[in-house]
């Protein structure tokens, strides 16, 4: 009797402490070194831990007992943001994958991820048949009514097969439009657009912790084209539906993909649409959070957004020794606004090309606007005498300088091209794009 309790006793830890794995494969091999971990919650990704990718591509996570169920992200490279895929942790059954760079994820077992991967590749196997159908301009109005059918069938079938699982939330929210009967492709493409977002719960914890809302909000954002719109157009009353759809979504939730898409429109050189995000949507949104910061991000951008008027300042003139204004300033058809400092080397070898460059042109067509970001006025004072034909403003507080900040400035030399309104023309790189810039225009 006392060694059959000697015997439960040692085996309690294991049973206490029971645990999952996720583990899988990285091909090539070569490519990778270590996976790192998180697990996603609505509003951080926790880090968890991290594994080495062994020479053959194999890595392997423990989960214990006390491993929250949910979604977790494996990482594996940076940015962190784009090399990384999510999987379903339901604390009852072991993950093995295999992820290769060219094809993606594909799960060898997990019921419930091999669940969803199956749903997302039926589904997307009938779309491909509906399209193909209209792309063959077919007139058997029975043919598409019976991959209408499939399709519903499809997913009645999923969302029973994943009760009470985590990944019927995926399979619910990505339900798409069917026609009950017999449409054209105008009126079916019409359709899939009004009712792209009708079975999104964008509260929903679940979604919120995945990719999933990002990705929807991406496609639709730039998969969803009109012929009769320009570029610029048609992303903004994308954004448009969109924030519509996003009405009833938690603050926190709206900042998250609101600041996402504001991002890649800025990453996409698109300000136009990035201003539009900010001005109807995500500014308001900042300022019910209370986000100072990224309220001062975005007023920044759109301040030194092309087009826009650039931040007024007011300058001691050291020719006259009278107090001026940018906006005020007439004497030339454009202005160039150059930060930069007696103490910066890169400065040093810019400001004489700029000089020598600017007695190429005629004095009416640019003035140049040099303002030195300096803690002290000693250098400085000397070394605007190489310069005479500026008009030089000591920006003392160097990078704590009001105007600086006005331009956010973080880096010297910095240029910005005026157009005689003093609207934001250009913003060169360096000196070698500023000159490419003046001798065209």
């Amino acid at each position: 009797m006392l060694f059959r309790i000697i015997i439960i006793l040692a085996l309690l830890p294991n049973m206490v402490l029971a645990q999952h794995t996720i583990k899988g494969v990285f091909t090539p091999a070569k490519d990778y070194e270590v996976v790192l971990l998180y697990r996603v919650t609505p509003t951080v990704s926790e880090y968890i831990t991290n594994a080495p990718i062994q020479k053959d591509g194999s890595f392997h996570f423990d989960m214990d007992a006390s491993a929250v169920t949910g979604m977790y992200r494996l990482v594996y490279a940076v940015p962190q943001e784009d090399y990384n895929f999510d999987v379903i942790y339901n604390g009852k059954e072991d993950i093995i994958l295999a992820f290769n760079s060219e094809t993606g994820v594909t799960f060898k077992a997990s019921v419930e991820n091999k669940l969803l991967a199956s749903y997302t590749a039926s589904m997307s196997a009938i779309t491909q048949s509906i399209t193909n159908y209209f792309r063959s301009e077919r007139k058997d109005t029975i043919a598409l009514n019976s991959i209408f059918k499939t399709q519903r069938d499809a997913q009645t079938r999923y969302e029973k097969l994943a009760e009470k699982t985590i990944a019927l939330h995926f399979i619910k929210a990505n339900k798409p439009y069917i026609p009950k009967k017999y449409e054209n492709v105008k009126t079916y493409v019409k359709n899939l657009k009004i009712h792209y977002f009708d079975n999104i719960d964008f509260a929903n914890k679940i979604l919120q912790s995945s990719s999933f809302l990002q990705e929807r909000m991406l496609n639709y954002v730039f998969g969803v084209s009109n012929d009769e719109k320009d570029e610029i157009t048609n992303y903004k009353s994308n954004i448009d539906v969109f924030a519509n759809a996003l009405k009833a979504a938690p603050t926190s939730v709206k900042r998250i993909l609101l600041l996402d898409l504001w991002q890649e429109m800025v990453d996409l050189n698109l300000a136009p649409v990035a201003n539009h995000i900010s001005k109807n949507y995500l500014l308001e949104v900042a300022k019910l959070l209370k986000d100072d910061e990224l309220v001062s991000t975005l007023t920044l951008y759109t301040n030194l957004s092309i087009g826009h008027k650039a931040p007024d300042f007011s300058f001691t003139d050291n020719k006259t020794k009278t107090t001026r204004k940018l906006s005020e300033l007439t004497e030339a058809e454009r202005y160039i606004i150059v930060f930069w400092s007696s103490s910066c080397s890169h400065c040093l070898d810019e400001i004489p090309q700029l000089h020598n460059f600017m007695k190429t042109k005629a004095k009416n067509k640019y003035k140049v606007i040099a303002i030195g970001l300096e803690d002290d006025d000693k250098k400085w004072k000397e070394q605007i005498k190489n310069y005479p034909d500026f008009t030089h403003v000591l920006g003392l507080g160097k990078w704590e300088n009001k105007i600086g900040d006005a331009y956010g400035v973080n880096a010297t030399p910095t240029y910005f091209i005026l157009d005689k309104d003093k609207k934001m023309l250009y913003k060169p790189e360096d000196i070698e794009e500023l000159k490419e810039f003046v001798s065209l225009k």
